[in-house]
């Protein structure tokens, strides 16, 4: 509250919550475990046991997807989340600030739903942080602010867009030095319907600690791609039909799948993206089924 009111600023608050450890205060904890009981989900499956993880540390243990959302003290993180968010508010506030400043609230990763006790679901969405499915990228993206129009927009958007987001708000103009990935979100926030953009794309060249395995990934409108690097499979799915990503159409769409892969090997090509190369050590182990692409 000491920021001088007139004076321009740039917060970037990154909570640790909601991560592992999984805690939270006592108090907090109670009203979620009485909501528990009254769902009735005391009683119901609350994880499904899958294959062994692709990685050497983890190779005994195998996958728990979390089936229901029904962990007492993962909701008390996020409500502490919650709690901390209204006091930033409040202060912008009480500082005479609040009409003037722009707040986005987003994540990183989707939630942790087959790994470290697997705390959280993220049905409808499969799996979660880790992995290329929606479930792990997909995650919350809120705007408030002035020239903010209130609604729910369904245009895809990323986090590297905040920073010429962020730019344009400003008026400042995109440094010569650098290459920006994203696009300014600030006609959305206006109320345009949609980005000058044709795809995004998505690369993790390497083993998860969730349980996925390298890949990359381009979504194309309704349409999304992943290309698994172990094997070189491809996966398509039409997310506005099927957003569980249970229906793999790529027999069915080869012209949809040659196209995207084409677009996504230009894509990695243009950026330098490193791919993964195979270990001539490796032998291979038994038992992997359920494990990298589902």
């Amino acid at each position: 509250e000491s920021h001088d009111g007139d004076a321009p600023f740039f917060m970037n608050l990154n909570f640790y919550s909601v991560h592992t450890p999984i805690q939270a205060p006592a108090e907090r904890v109670a009203p979620y475990e009485t909501k528990r009981e009254a769902l009735g989900l005391d009683d119901v499956q609350e994880f499904a046991v899958g294959g062994r993880f692709p990685t050497e540390h983890k190779r005994d243990g195998r996958i728990e997807r979390r089936l229901v959302q029904s962990n007492p003290t993962y909701a008390a993180m996020v409500e502490s989340v919650d709690r901390a968010v209204g006091r930033l508010l409040d202060a912008l506030d009480r500082t005479d600030q609040l009409d003037d400043t722009v707040v986005v609230f987003t994540a990183d990763n989707g939630g942790l739903a087959t790994a470290e006790g697997s705390p959280t679901c993220n049905s409808p969405l499969s799996e979660g942080k880790g992995w290329m499915d929606e479930g792990g990228n997909r995650v919350p993206f809120l705007a408030w602010g002035p020239g903010v129009e209130s609604g729910v927009c369904t245009e895809p958007v990323t986090s590297p867009d905040v920073y010429p987001t962020v730019l344009d708000l400003a008026g400042v103009d995109t440094p010569d030095d650098q290459v920006v990935d994203g696009e300014s979100l600030t006609g959305l926030f206006a109320g345009d319907d949609a980005l000058d953009r044709e795809a995004i794309y998505w690369h993790y060249p390497h083993y998860g600690n969730q349980g996925g395995t390298p890949a990359g990934a381009v979504r194309r409108g309704d349409w999304k791609l992943v290309e698994f690097f172990e094997d070189d499979h491809v996966e398509l799915y039409d997310l506005d039909a099927d957003v569980r990503e249970e229906t793999d159409l790529s027999e069915h769409r080869p012209g949809v799948v040659a196209d995207l892969r084409t677009d996504l090997a230009e894509w990695r090509e243009a950026v330098d993206a490193l791919l993964p190369e195979e270990n001539p050590d490796f032998e291979g182990w038994p038992d992997r089924a359920g494990a990298g692409s589902r």
